[in-house]
C-alpha cells in the first residue's frame, strides 16, 4: 500500500495541475460535516507551506513583525470588544494537543485498521476538534519539525514530527519531499522512545482546518516547541495526559534531576524532597524517567481529562456499540 501511495505522489509531482494528495484532502473535506471551503483553504495554506506559517506564527520570521504591526494599527483605528487575549484564550479551541505518555504514542503509531472516535470531549476538552478518525493509519511519515527549523539554533534532529494516517500523509511528503520521508510503524516507535529518551514530550495534534480531527504526533523541546511557547504565554493549548506525577517521599533523597528534566518546569525541591505542582503537572512522563531510584511514578489524575489511550478508547467504543 504504501508503494502504491509513493507511485501516486510521484505521478501528481511530474504533471497535473491539482496533485493526488491535494485532491484527496479536498474529497475528505467535503465529507467532514461543517468542514468549509475556507477551512479547505486555511487547512492547505497550513500544511503546504508549514515552515513559513509556523515561523510567522512563533515569531521567528520578520514578516510576524510586521503583521502584529498592522494587527496593532488595525486595532487602534477600529476597537473592537474582542481584544487580544480574547483571541488567545480562543485560539486553542481551533488549534490544541494531547500531552501523551511514550506507551500512549506508541499504541497511536502502531494500529493496524481504519479508526473512527468522535466527539471524544472527555478526552480532548475543547470545543473543536475532538475526533480521532484513521484511515490507512499505516501511513506514516516523518517530518522535519516546523518549530525547530524555524529557530535560529533548534534542537537536533529536526527530523521528529510524525504525520498519521490520510490524507495527512500523503500531502506533506508530496508536497515536502525534501524534508518528510515515509517510515514503518517500527520506526516511528523508535522516533518516539529516542525523542522520551532526550526529554522531550510527545503531544498529539488537533486542528479544525485539519478535518477537524488528529493528524499527527510531535515531539517536543519546550526552547522550540510553538505550542509550549504559547502555553508560557497564557494560551491553554495543550491538555494534560490524564495522569500526574506523585513522588515517594520514603525514596527521594532530593537529587533535583527531576527539577532539571521537567520541561514544563513545574517540579521543585521542598524541604530537600521532589514535590510537582499537581494542577500545572501535565504528566507526560518525562521526571520518572529521570529519577534513577524509582522515587516517582505516574498516576491517574480523574481532576483532568482521560488519556488519549487508543486501546481503551476503542474498547469503550465497542462496549457503547454493543449496549452494555
Amino acid at each position: 500500500m504504501l508503494e502504491q501511495t509513493k507511485q501516486k505522489n510521484t505521478q501528481g509531482m511530474n504533471g497535473g495541475l491539482i496533485c493526488p494528495s491535494t485532491r484527496a484532502f479536498f474529497e475528505e473535506g467535503r465529507r467532514t460535516p461543517g468542514f468549509t471551503f475556507f477551512d479547505f483553504l486555511h487547512g492547505y495554506v497550513y500544511s503546504r507551506w508549514s515552515y513559513l506559517y509556523i515561523s510567522i506564527l512563533n515569531g521567528e520570521h520578520r514578516l510576524a513583525r510586521m503583521i502584529e504591526s498592522i494587527l496593532g494599527i488595525l486595532g487602534r483605528l477600529f476597537p473592537s470588544n474582542t481584544n487580544q487575549d480574547n483571541h488567545k484564550q480562543g485560539l486553542e479551541q481551533t488549534y490544541h494537543a494531547k500531552v501523551l505518555t511514550t506507551e500512549a504514542a506508541r499504541q497511536l503509531v502502531m494500529v493496524r485498521e481504519d479508526i473512527c472516535l468522535e466527539n471524544l470531549e472527555r478526552v480532548i476538552p475543547y470545543r473543536d476538534a475532538r475526533d480521532i478518525i484513521l484511515k490507512n493509519p499505516d501511513h506514516i511519515v516523518v517530518l522535519e519539525c516546523p518549530c525547530r527549523a524555524s529557530r535560529p539554533e533548534p534542537c537536533l534532529p529536526l527530523d521528529v514530527c510524525l504525520v498519521v494516517g490520510e490524507p495527512f500523509a500523503g500531502f506533506i511528503v508530496e508536497h515536502h519531499p525534501q524534508r518528510a520521508r515515509w517510515i514503518p510503524s517500527e520506526e516511528a516507535c523508535d522516533i518516539l522512545e529516542a525523542a522520551h529518551e532526550r526529554g522531550h514530550v510527545h503531544h498529539a495534534f488537533f486542528r479544525d482546518v485539519m478535518l477537524d480531527r488528529f493528524f499527527g504526533i510531535c515531539n517536543c523541546c519546550k526552547c522550540c516547541c510553538t505550542a509550549m511557547q504559547a502555553v508560557r504565554n497564557g494560551t491553554p493549548v495543550l491538555a494534560a495526559s490524564g495522569y500526574t506525577s506523585t513522588v515517594d517521599v520514603e525514596v527521594c533523597i532530593g537529587c533535583g534531576d527531576c527539577v532539571e528534566a521537567c520541561p514544563f518546569e513545574v517540579m521543585e525541591l521542598e524541604d530537600a524532597i521532589a514535590q510537582p505542582n499537581r494542577e500545572k503537572c501535565m504528566g507526560c512522563g518525562v521526571c520518572v524517567s529521570a529519577c534513577e531510584i524509582d522515587a516517582l511514578s505516574l498516576i491517574r489524575d480523574s481532576s483532568k481529562s482521560e488519556p488519549l489511550e487508543i486501546h481503551n478508547l476503542i474498547a469503550q467504543a465497542e462496549l457503547v456499540g454493543d449496549g452494555l
